[in-house]
């Protein structure tokens, strides 16, 4: 970051859970996972005539229509491990679940005992996240709800019966984007002054450039793989902020990361809030600050910097140990007296507060990088049971690069009750521009 050097970071692939992320630091950008409109499908069709959606990137061309016998391990055998196919007798269309192994290896396993295709049943913390992978035999994964009717129906006949008709690349899910569930989820543990995840991106059956043949065969030039994970919406980011820089090549990362988050997406392409994996609205532990807009975030308008120095206070505030903040500076310092500032405090385009029974106050410092005569004016909803006042309440620019300095106060409400959490956005609005930030606010007990 010294070196003027933009690095993006994956959130995690521990999600559903929450505290669940790596990479909280503020000088990184950290990234969330998220689903695209592409889906690449592969029905089941069960015997009571009910066809379920899922996925699958292997589509094979020739996959009988006639239904199958339909054979379910058991619960104890769930996965789909060798071992506990060595029990079925019943050569057909394998039920197999998400979990100890991988679906690739648990459809080896199901070829290897001679069956002919497998459907793959989500658990219910994976909710409607489903798996587009290149198996090694016909294949569906379907959602965690499909699951539950297609064990409905196994248990609703002695015998059951199933097919997959393949139907390749749909365009046009309009609930995308979607928070995948293995995106790890904030709270931030290491510093819970700084908002994390930051943003969202592509993280979903992506298409990516492979190091080796995916079945592994040497005589094929196909080194692609459909691919899922934090690790796939990261660099999406990653080769955004290349493009963003070249247009902008005198922002500093924080700069870069700024205009990112503040013009994020908050809704999904039916205008809709941005949900989870459950097809639920997303909270900003799972969302960050949306979506990320790589056109609304090339002319922001506003946005929150932060020089190399500004760090110093904040580290110094965070672990109150010199030692701690000269292995992070990677140089000799004394940096502890007169220095320190809260967390919060940090010039961060989001605001994460911890609130008691006294007011928090803190200001944030914005640069003008749109229309050299411009006026904001702030927009904000306060969170529940808390009272937010902005000074001052328009932000008037008179050149480009002009910095102004505004402060946020937080009161908590006679009636806000013990503890909670709750979430807003505070907006500055031009003509042109929308500025957002998110506040996230946690109440502690009185």
């Amino acid at each position: 970051m010294e070196k003027g050097i933009f690095v993006s970071c994956s959130a995690g692939n521990k999600g559903p859970s929450t505290e669940s992320l790596a990479n909280e630091a503020p000088r990184v950008l950290t990234l969330g996972a998220s689903t695209i409109d592409r889906k690449i499908r592969a029905s089941a069709l069960l015997g009571n005539h009910e066809v379920l959606e899922g996925e699958s990137a292997f589509q094979p061309v020739d996959f009988p229509s006639t239904l199958l016998p339909l054979v379910y391990p058991g619960s104890a055998a769930a996965y789909c491990s060798s071992e506990s196919l060595n029990s079925v007798d019943v050569k057909g269309l394998v039920l197999c679940q998400t979990g100890e192994i991988s679906a690739i290896t648990g459809g080896r396993n199901v070829k290897a005992a001679g069956d002919a295709a497998t459907i793959i049943m989500n658990q219910e913390h994976e909710g409607y996240t489903t798996s587009a992978e290149a198996h090694v035999l016909p294949a569906t994964d379907v959602s965690y709800a499909d699951a539950v009717k297609i064990m409905a129906y196994t248990s609703s006949t002695n015998s059951p019966t199933a097919t997959i008709f393949f139907n390749g690349t749909a365009i046009g899910d309009f609930h995308a984007p979607v928070v995948a569930s293995f995106s790890s989820r904030g709270p931030n543990q290491a510093s819970p002054g700084i908002l994390k995840p930051d943003i969202i991106g592509p993280g979903v059956n992506i298409l990516a450039a492979w190091h080796k043949s995916v079945d592994n065969n040497t005589n094929t030039k196909a080194t692609f793989n459909i691919i899922s994970g934090t690790s796939m919406s990261c660099p999406h980011l990653r080769g955004f902020t290349v493009l963003l820089k070249s247009e902008h090549p005198d922002w500093s990362p924080a700069a870069i990361k700024s205009a990112i988050v503040t013009t994020a997406n908050s809704l999904n392409l039916e205008t809709q809030p941005i949900e989870d994996q459950t097809l639920q609205p997303g909270n900003v532990f799972a969302t960050g600050a949306g979506h990320v807009n790589p056109s609304a975030a090339n002319n922001p308008g506003l946005v929150y910097d932060i020089e190399t120095n500004d760090y110093i206070p904040y580290l110094c505030g965070l672990y109150n140990n010199d030692t701690a903040v000269r292995l992070i500076l990677q140089r000799p310092a004394s940096l502890l007296s007169g220095t320190s500032i809260p967390e919060a405090q940090l010039n961060y385009p989001s605001f994460s507060i911890i609130l008691g029974s006294n007011l928090e106050r803190y200001t944030r410092t914005v640069t003008n990088v749109g229309e050299a005569n411009s006026s904001y004016t702030v927009q904000i909803a306060p969170p529940a049971g808390v009272d937010v006042i902005v000074e001052p309440s328009t932000l008037n620019f008179s050149g480009l690069n002009q910095k102004i300095t505004y402060t946020v106060t937080f009161a908590r409400l006679a009636n806000s009750g013990s503890a909670g959490y709750s979430q807003r956005i505070l907006t500055w609005n031009s003509d042109k521009h929308s500025v957002r930030s998110l506040i996230s606010v946690i109440l502690n007990s009185m």
